[in-house]
């Protein structure tokens, strides 16, 4: 992206209102070094970080980062095996600390609001945390870069035999200002020089102390002595104070000698703390200018709706639609001074920049951007005095370098375009400029005065008029813009409401051209009819409003009515169930009398057991799984996807609409005549005639399939005398054990064995339930290697 660009649209300005909102070194840096990108997928990632930045702002508030240094120098002085300062420690250990902090904050917010944050991380993920050497050096320093007394034991010892000192020395140097010698004294105070405790004594007493001058007022009158009795313990406070500065330039040597085998990672942690410091701030400023996440358009349709010029006073601002490569490819802005036609060139331009630079943007919800390799502009007077060039000169050689590097991929912005020049000759120049950049497949506005450019913008194929609207009543422009109506001139008009007079008007009117007040009047017919369909609109949109609050209403009581059955269905199927299990306590006995009678000689049929007991099993009812997720989401995969173009129809109105745009979350843009709405895909419903019934052969498949699965469960519970529950999953393995042991009985086997495993122990406890509630079980016992069968005795 070219400078002048970024410039003339102010983005450093942007990008001094996110700074205050950085706390780190890093983050200011990666801040300052933000360009706008060209390449789609970074422009995506960028934005999608700055999304999860934002989740986590609505979460908990942000991410907190405290300040933080650049230790990046630190961390080259160690690769060279310096020692670090204690301040520079004290810098690096707070760089340690927070990584360990940050990377706490993150693993634990996604787990307990149960969403992931993709983008972030990335980053936070990559923290490497270095726990023992985070203690040691924050233990070691303060935060001033001061070594604390339990950096070593060492230091603590020599620190208390300086206070002991020290407390000495000022108890023997109080005596002195408390006894009779106070009274040789010019001030009854202890003081210090050269580092040594001394008294200001009276000159002409110097004798009564001893000791040694250390210092003199400037009068000669004050000597500041040392005396004799503690010259000796200053001298021990000074061997103490030296120990204390060489035991602390070892422990700094120590800790960098440390610290030098994670210099890489520290300084990488700076670097993503800084990263993440910088998404913090971008979640932030979006939610000060009342930004949202643009949608990427990859066919470059870039659609702003309601954006506001994030410089402006957001309560003054008058936001606006501005829409680009969707039915057009160039706009011609028409309209009077100061009527916010440059405004909204500069807010076409940067929110795209901003948006390319992984930035929300302030719009309205559902506002797309397209991406442009370069964006160029001709705003302002260009006039160089310096190089002798007058404005419409200054103008042509920046048109002539923009000309040279536009492609496809390009947006060009041109603020009155041909002025400076005469009047015809300028408007032709400006049709002819606006032809070249068409023919490059650039997109392009212009804002302009020339009344012939209106027509182009209404003969040129992938062109299209707007203005800038201007209040005729109060004299005022509105500063709205109009898409598909050219600026009407309201030199006469405003004249006539100023009080000119009515013979100068009507001289001047009788001097225009008659194509010159048709095109007046067909503007004015334009914009009284287009501020018709706004209040149809606004007229629609009400009854849309209580429509859906009707719904609502109807879906609430409907949903009400639902719980109320599925309540009642439920309630039948417990009591159901309750009886089912009463007939299967009485047919376990029925059975177990059987098996004792095949036991005594008599003959039976076991297969005729086996169905009946199946037959009993199958009239148990299993809850509905009406609130279960997973069927919801496979019955959601079975309708039939929509598409821009389709045909739908809308059900709160009956009346069929096409979508001609796909939203996010699952909503779509759908075009009712002459309304737009946005509905949710439960709202509508696709037109089609094709038939979604299955095919009779795949049912009849599917059936056999099940059928045959069946078997292959019955047959593994067939097994003589053994069954392996390994690898099955509880339910069917309660229901294979009851089968089992039920063909067990029938076969008259005194005994069989039951391999569940080791695992969880969910299966081996729910074997050893069911043997402990089973009437024909004599005795059961754990057996194989760890316990992972149990042998079973019938009575």
């Amino acid at each position: 992206m070219n400078k002048k660009i970024l410039k003339t649209l102010e983005y450093d300005a942007v990008k001094t209102q996110i700074k205050p909102f950085l706390s780190t070194v890093a983050g200011e840096k990666e801040l300052r070094d933000l360009l706008p990108t060209s390449n789609a997928p970074k422009m995506q990632q960028w934005l999608a970080e700055t999304a999860d930045a934002s989740r986590v702002l609505r979460w908990q508030g942000g991410i907190s980062i405290p300040k933080l240094a650049d230790v990046k120098p630190h961390m080259q002085r160690l690769r060279i095996h310096a020692a670090l300062s204690g301040t520079e420690l004290a810098q690096v250990g707070r760089v340690l600390f927070t990584t360990g902090q940050i990377r706490s904050f993150f693993e634990n917010l996604v787990a307990d609001r149960g969403e992931a944050l993709p983008a972030l991380a990335v980053y936070y993920n990559e923290l490497v945390i270095l726990p023992e050497l985070t203690r040691r050096v924050n233990v070691a320093i303060d935060g001033d870069g001061r070594l604390n007394d339990e950096a070593s034991a060492e230091l603590h010892r020599i620190r208390q035999a300086i206070t002991g000192t020290e407390n000495a020395i000022r108890q023997k140097m109080q005596d002195y200002t408390r006894g009779k010698t106070a009274q040789y004294l010019s001030d009854p105070i202890v003081t210090i020089r050269n580092d040594r405790y001394v008294l200001p004594v009276k000159a002409t007493y110097r004798q009564k102390f001893g000791g040694v001058v250390h210092d003199q007022s400037q009068t000669g009158q004050t000597l500041y002595i040392e005396p004799a009795d503690v010259v000796d313990m200053n001298n021990r406070l000074r061997e103490y104070t030296l120990k204390e500065r060489r035991e602390e330039e070892r422990v700094l040597i120590e800790l960098s000698a440390q610290l030098e085998p994670e210099a890489d990672s520290i300084e990488n942690n700076a670097q993503l703390l800084g990263h993440l410091d910088f998404l913090n701030a971008k979640a932030r400023y979006a939610v000060v200018i009342k930004a949202i996440e643009p949608e990427f358009s990859p066919e470059n349709h870039v659609r702003l709706l309601k954006a506001r010029h994030p410089l402006l006073n957001p309560d003054k601002v008058v936001p606006n639609d501005i829409i680009i490569g969707e039915d057009y490819s160039a706009i011609i802005v028409t309209g009077p001074n100061t009527g916010g036609k440059t405004i909204t060139l500069k807010t076409l331009g940067l929110l795209q920049i901003m948006a390319q630079s992984g930035l929300f943007i302030p719009a309205a919800e559902y506002s797309s951007v397209g991406i442009f390799k370069e964006i160029f502009a001709d705003i302002g007077d260009e006039q160089s005095i310096e190089q002798s060039l007058s404005t419409f000169s200054a103008h042509m050689v920046n048109i002539i370098d923009i000309l040279s590097g536009t492609d496809k991929d390009s947006l060009v912005l041109f603020d009155e375009l041909g002025a400076g020049t005469d009047p015809q000759e300028g408007a032709a120049l400006a049709m002819a400029i606006l032809d070249a950049v068409g023919e490059t497949g650039a997109y392009s506005v212009a804002t302009t005065h020339y009344p012939e450019l209106k027509v182009y913008g209404y003969n040129r194929a992938d062109t299209i008029n707007a203005s800038m609207e201007f209040d005729i009543d109060s004299l005022r422009p509105t500063y709205k813009f109009l898409i598909g109506v050219p600026g009407r001139s309201n030199a006469l008009e405003i004249a006539k409401k100023l009080g000119l007079d009515k013979n100068i008007i009507d001289s001047a009117s009788a001097l225009t051209t008659e194509d010159s007040q048709e095109l007046n009047d067909m503007i004015a017919d334009l914009v009284a009819r287009r501020n018709a369909v706004l209040t149809q609109q606004v007229e629609l949109t009400q009854k849309v409003i209580e429509n859906r609050q009707l719904k609502n209403d109807y879906e609430s009581k409907l949903e009400s009515i639902d719980k109320e059955r599925a309540k009642a269905v439920e309630e039948a199927k417990k009591e159901a169930n309750h009886i089912v299990a009463d007939a299967r306590r009485k047919t376990d006995k029925i059975i177990a009398d059987l098996h004792k009678m095949a036991r005594d000689g008599a003959t039976i049929k076991e297969n005729k057991l086996i169905d009946a007991k199946g037959a009993l099993n199958a009239m148990h009812q299993e809850p509905s799984a009406t609130n279960n997720r997973i069927l919801r989401k496979a019955k959601q995969a079975k309708q039939v996807p929509l598409l821009v173009g389709d045909t739908v129809l809308v059900r709160e109105y009956g009346q069929q609409g096409t979508i001609v745009r796909k939203l996010k979350d699952h909503k779509f843009e759908v075009q009712m005549g002459i309304l737009k709405m946005v509905l949710t895909s439960e709202e509508i419903e696709k037109q089609t005639n094709q038939s979604t019934n299955e095919p009779k052969s795949t049912k009849k498949k599917r059936r056999n399939s099940s059928s045959v699965n069946t078997n292959k469960a019955i047959n593994r519970a067939e097994a003589s005398a053994k069954l392996d529950l390994r690898g099955v999953r509880y339910e069917p393995a309660m229901a294979e054990l009851d089968r089992f042991i039920d063909k067990a009985l029938l076969n008259n086997l005194s005994s069989v064995e039951i391999i569940h495993g080791k695992g969880t122990g969910a299966i081996r406890q729910g074997v050893q339930e069911y043997l402990r509630s089973h009437r024909q079980v004599q005795s059961f016992k754990f057996t194989g290697p760890d316990q992972g069968a149990t042998y079973v005795q019938f009575s």
